[in-house]
């Protein structure tokens, strides 16, 4: 019986090439939709889950309360991890993990820069990262002791053996290679390609015991049976006798396999973070595949008349209604078969490009069973899906019905296929709104006033002997006309590396904990950043020696501090009394997306971390960039130039908005090409099932425009009505996402009424092919008898 179901199914596929087609068209798009999302949404989940010890291992964090609102975050003083393991006889290991640095390593004439970190001796023994060569109990022994990965050995050494090598770091210290890592894995949120002893920062002075810089990272192995919610409470209380500044805030452990997916907090309280954008792709790839099983109910249930009189005769013969069911099952679990080869060949050509897309390199894993077994799980579920409806309609016809050919009732208000074209339409205009949305909020943020000159300005990390030699950097570049203006910073203009909330000034209340930006400069940050003075004047240490303590605010700061007469007004900060010389509008230097929060630029006090340049316009930029690195490795000749162009860096701000909108502009067109599909079947199925009446109105003087409205209105009607009920959904759900940012747009009634034309468009386009089509046929065709 099964031999002879397959042959069934086998002959209606070959007989109906162009339904069926159609149908294995619009499920392998589906499936492949939905095998790239979940091929990613494996990717992510599985991040940081390869660890034997990955349910014991935690990392430290704080809670403090400021303003009446509890801040979360992870980074602790360096001085923490020693007391806890002190403190806690629960803790197995502790470790500190500094965040990752790029040092410049020299072996003879070959020089590699690489990012790297310095961790405690203890951090092999809590994660997961094998040792090719080495022994882990003595890779960190020597001060100057160095562990790297296979592919920086490679790089560094090539075949050579790598291990007893000797490298400089940074032309200063000499580090002995003393292990060999396996490379990490892709899904790591650690990027290192060597670890350093932490004695080695010791030694060079920055190990410090202050509980107010919290510039690491902690974490910590929990003994074998610790009870996680016990210890919790029981560390909260940890600075209360070593903080003095901040006794009353809280630490707490967090589960670090939940970090990936679960980074943000609100008001002390775990609200999301990564795992939300899975949540949405798992439904996006739910929905894109129902539509394309909508399709298949649709263009099956369309096609009910011609199998009717094969189910009426089956019956008649003694067929029972499970056997039918199983037929017509076995028939959609064929067509979800052949759909799946399709779209795996279409996953195995898109990969490449969908990984670029979204910046992840996503590979498929052959040899993995599991693999293998969701794959025919998603062929089964979608055949039972896609063919549910249809077995149980098919099968439920009554023999003497569709022997007369009473059965079906073309003209019915509704009916289960009206229902499905207009969800298949709802779901395109919701995206297609969602599109427009994200485009117009990038696009008004790409346009929000900057409050700084990014052309021509590029800025160069201060390394090796930059610092030593930056007056005659200087003086050169600007004697040889190659930059404008120049100033040293403590980060890029575009970011901000440094705040607090120890701002002191008259007025200011025991209770303020509001959060002040810092950002450091030595001389003419105003012109060479392009900044707009509101009043005072820019930094200028050849005038004004003093200005080495002088500070310029932003207004936000103006507002927040409540100075009336700014210029010449104190703050005080770090121990320092400054003096304030200028007022400057807000500037971008975080998120464009947010608000603009107050801050101060500290003069040449500071400490500095990078140069600022803006280059000459009147030079070709290639020029400029040629000469600035011939003077860089004139008085840096150790260290490649590398710079970064201010406009590119701050274009990287809207990467994450930007791989949204291409996302969604991805899915819609996918979806829409789906839909299409169906509505081109239904539209072929409907022509030929009024190609009498057709004839007859020719006959009787219809014009063929006349007979193409006739035909199109009825599915237009249907588009309608999903443009009624996906405007108020797509609303809120583009409300609820804006709600994420500060700076917003204002969602306006065009974006739905281009959606709505849109859909109207695309589906009259899809209909009014067949539609014209039987419009043009010869009546005396249609009209001759059977």
């Amino acid at each position: 019986m099964f031999k002879n179901y397959l042959k069934i199914a086998w002959r209606n596929l070959l007989r109906n090439k162009s339904f069926s087609l159609l149908n294995i068209l619009g499920l392998s798009i589906g499936l492949a939709v939905t095998a790239l999302i979940l091929l990613w949404v494996n990717y992510e989940i599985g991040f940081n889950q390869f660890h034997d010890n990955k349910d014991r291992i935690y990392q430290v964090y704080n809670k403090y309360k400021v303003d009446g609102e509890i801040w979360t975050w992870n980074s602790t003083p360096k001085v923490m991890a020693s007391v806890i393991k002190k403190d806690y006889p629960e803790v197995e290991e502790v470790t500190r993990y500094f965040y990752e640095n790029t040092f410049l390593f020299s072996k003879g004439d070959k020089r590699i820069k690489s990012n790297g970190t310095i961790v405690d001796p203890s951090f092999l023994n809590i994660f997961s990262f094998p040792l090719i060569e080495g022994d882990i109990e003595t890779v960190f022994e020597d001060v100057n002791a160095l562990v790297i990965t296979e592919k920086f050995a490679k790089k560094m050494f090539g075949n050579e053996p790598a291990v007893g090598q000797t490298v400089t770091v940074d032309n200063t210290d000499n580090f002995k290679v003393t292990g060999i890592l396996k490379d990490l894995p892709t899904n790591t949120e650690f990027n290192f390609e060597y670890l350093m002893p932490w004695s080695y920062l010791k030694q060079k002075g920055y190990d410090d015991k202050n509980w107010g810089n919290n510039s690491i990272a902690t974490y910590v192995l929990l003994k074998e049976g610790t009870d996680y919610e016990n210890f919790s409470k029981k560390i909260e209380t940890l600075r209360e006798n070593y903080d003095k500044d901040a006794p009353d805030m809280v630490t707490f452990l967090y589960p670090y396999t939940r970090s990936h997916l679960y980074s943000e907090f609100e008001n002390g309280k775990e609200v999301g973070g990564l795992i939300d954008i899975i949540r949405l792709f798992t439904i996006i790839a739910i929905i894109v595949l129902a539509i394309a099983c909508i399709n298949f109910m649709n263009l099956s249930t369309a096609r009910s008349e011609k199998r009717a009189k094969e189910v009426g005769v089956r019956k008649v013969v003694g067929a029972r209604k499970n056997a039918l069911v199983l037929q017509f099952l076995g028939e959609s679990i064929l067509i979800s078969f052949l759909g799946a080869v399709l779209a795996l060949v279409v996953v195995v050509i898109a990969l490449p490009s969908f990984s670029e897309l979204i910046n992840t390199a996503l590979i498929i894993e052959w040899t993995n069973p599991w693999f293998w077994g969701g794959m025919f799980s998603i062929i089964l579920i979608t055949g039972l899906l896609a063919g549910s409806y249809p077995a149980l309609y098919l099968s439920a016809f009554k023999p003497s019905a569709v022997l007369k050919g009473t059965f079906n009732k073309i003209n019915t208000l509704v009916t289960p296929r009206k229902i499905l074209v207009v969800v298949q339409f709802s779901v395109a205009i919701i995206l297609i709104t969602a599109t427009i949305v994200v485009k117009e909020q990038i696009s008004n943020v790409q346009d929000r006033k900057l409050g700084y000159n990014k052309d021509n300005l590029i800025y160069v990390q201060m390394e090796g002997d930059i610092e030593k030699h930056y007056q005659a950097i200087k003086s050169e570049l600007l004697d040889t006309g190659i930059a404008t203006a120049i100033s040293k910073t403590n980060s890029p203009i575009t970011e901000s590396w440094s705040n607090s909330w120890g701002f002191q000034w008259e007025g200011k209340s025991e209770d303020d904990k509001t959060l002040v930006h810092r950002l450091v400069a030595d001389n003419n940050i105003v012109e060479t950043m392009g900044l707009r003075l509101v009043e005072g004047r820019d930094f200028d240490l050849k005038t004004y020696p003093t200005d080495s303590t002088a500070a310029i605010l932003n207004e936000s700061a103006v507002k927040l501090m409540g100075f009336e007469n700014p210029i010449g007004a104190r703050i005080k900060d770090n121990g320092i009394d400054w003096h304030i010389v200028g007022v400057i509008e807000d500037f971008v230097y975080n998120s464009p997306f947010q608000k603009i929060e107050p801050m101060v630029i500290e003069g040449a006090k500071g400490w500095f971390n990078m140069v600022h340049l803006k280059l000459n316009p009147q030079n070709k930029t290639a020029a400029n960039l040629a000469s600035a690195t011939a003077i860089f490795k004139k008085y840096n000749p150790n260290y490649p130039f590398n710079y970064e162009f201010i406009d590119e860096d701050y274009a990287k701000k809207f990467a994450d908005e930007e791989r949204t909108e291409k996302l969604a502009s991805l899915f819609t067109v996918l979806t829409i090409l789906i839909s299409c599909l169906g509505l081109f079947g239904l539209a072929s199925y409907m022509a030929q099932n009024r190609i009498k009446e057709i004839g007859i109105r020719k006959v009787l003087g219809a014009s063929a425009s006349a007979i193409t409205s006739l035909l199109s209105i009825d599915f237009l009607k249907l588009v309608f009505i999903s443009l009624v009920i996906a405007i108020p959904i797509s609303w809120y759900a583009m409300n609820q996402w804006l709600q994420d940012f500060a700076y917003k747009i204002d969602i306006s009634w065009w974006m739905f009424t281009i959606a709505g034309l849109l859909a109207l468009v695309i589906a009259f386009i899809t209909v009014s092919y067949q539609a014209i089509k039987a419009a043009k046929s010869n009546p005396v065709k249609s009209l001759r008898t059977e």
